[in-house]
């Protein structure tokens, strides 16, 4: 068993398996561990939209120019992991639109009108391509780039297309300790002790030990999101339907996912009653004739969230072998190219733009999200 390797990645959710794609696709040799299973934990649990826009706070800052920067690439990626690992990744073509019901929700949407991806819907219109929206909207801001995908097929495609480049994935296989000797990093895990150049810790809301471990501070913590999946028994919606954090995405399948909840420091990861009975009340807003289609199924996920609510992207500021890509939040879907893409770039000495490090660093002065 080869015991050697130039990158060790924790965590085989999205967020991982994009950072050892891009890396053994560079050449580097990878191996990469999970404490259970490959994407089945937070990646799983996500509705996949691509929300540079729906998500955004401010139009012009670093976050949302990060986003946008990762959406695009979205579209190579979806031709290059098909041809490398033969996975669809189910990306939708209908975009996000966002819902208003007042004129302040009106008022505060048409701040995008000077965006191009962005187009007002009266509520007529809304209507006539989706008659099963709810009667008292003002209309909706369509965003034609905030498509989605289907977050397990882009993760088991980073997965097969980087096993294709020479990374090793170890499934069920839990970091035990990280110890930083001089010559090499060495990580004891259950199966036994393997050493590597770099070190990339990604394991989403889990990431925190490691923090702690290797001598930081910053702390991470669950946003529980609970969701329904139901059986849509009428036409099928042309655009995701979103306001106020709710969401009604479209699958290939003919299922609709739902969701989702927002709480925070809940470790639990089975949904709640009057979870799944929230997340059903808004979506009926939405949509009345929700309420009437067959459940599929219900789950939740534990987002991870630092206090500003951005990730945490960039090296240990003590020890430049140790990076972080943890803190993804309600984007981790979105940020896993990207994500990638720095990582990669940081360990093969390709220069990052200087203003994404500066807001994603580890040691950042965090404002408290409100």
């Amino acid at each position: 068993m080869k015991k050697h390797y130039d990158v060790a990645i924790i965590g085989g959710g999205i967020i991982g398996m994009s950072i050892a794609y891009h890396l053994a696709k560079a050449g580097k040799q990878v191996v990469l561990f999970e404490a259970s299973e490959v994407g089945k934990q937070t990646t799983s649990a996500a509705a996949g939209m691509l929300g540079a826009h729906a998500e955004g706070e401010g139009y012009e800052d670093t976050f949302f120019q990060v986003g946008r920067a990762s959406q695009s690439l979205y579209e190579k990626l979806k031709v290059d992991l098909r041809h490398e690992s033969g996975i669809d990744i189910r990306t939708s073509a209908g975009g996000i639109m966002k819902v208003a019901f007042t004129e302040e929700e009106k008022q505060a949407l048409c701040r995008m009108q000077h965006l191009s991806t962005f187009e007002w819907i009266d509520a007529g219109s809304v209507k006539k391509c989706m008659p099963q929206m709810a009667e008292n909207i003002l209309g909706a801001g369509l965003i034609k780039e905030d498509v989605h995908v289907e977050p397990y097929a882009v993760c088991r495609a980073f997965w097969k297309a980087a096993v294709m480049y020479g990374a090793e994935v170890k499934e069920c296989t839990p970091v035990i300790e990280v110890k930083r000797e001089k010559e090499a990093l060495a990580i004891r895990t259950t199966v036994g002790t393997f050493t590597c150049d770099d070190l990339t810790v990604a394991s989403g809301v889990w990431s925190g030990r490691f923090f702690e471990e290797l001598g930081l501070s910053h702390s991470l913590y669950p946003v529980k999101g609970e969701c329904v999946s139901v059986w849509n028994q009428g036409p099928a919606l042309e655009h995701t339907i979103y306001h106020d954090h709710c969401y009604i995405v479209q699958r290939d399948s003919g299922k609709l996912v739902v969701g989702a909840t927002m709480k925070p420091n809940e470790w639990q990861t089975v949904p709640t009653l009057g979870g799944i009975e929230a997340v059903i009340q808004k979506a009926s807003q939405l949509m009345p004739s929700i309420k009437e289609m067959p459940i599929d199924q219900c789950w939740a996920g534990l987002r991870p969230a630092t206090n500003d609510r951005h990730p945490y992207i960039g090296r240990h500021p003590e020890d430049q072998r140790i990076l972080f890509a943890a803190g993804h939040y309600r984007n981790g879907i979105l940020l896993a190219p990207i994500t990638g893409e720095i990582i990669r770039d940081l360990i093969i000495g390709k220069p990052v733009k200087k203003e994404w490090l500066h807001a994603f660093r580890i040691g950042r002065k965090e404002a408290l999200f409100v």
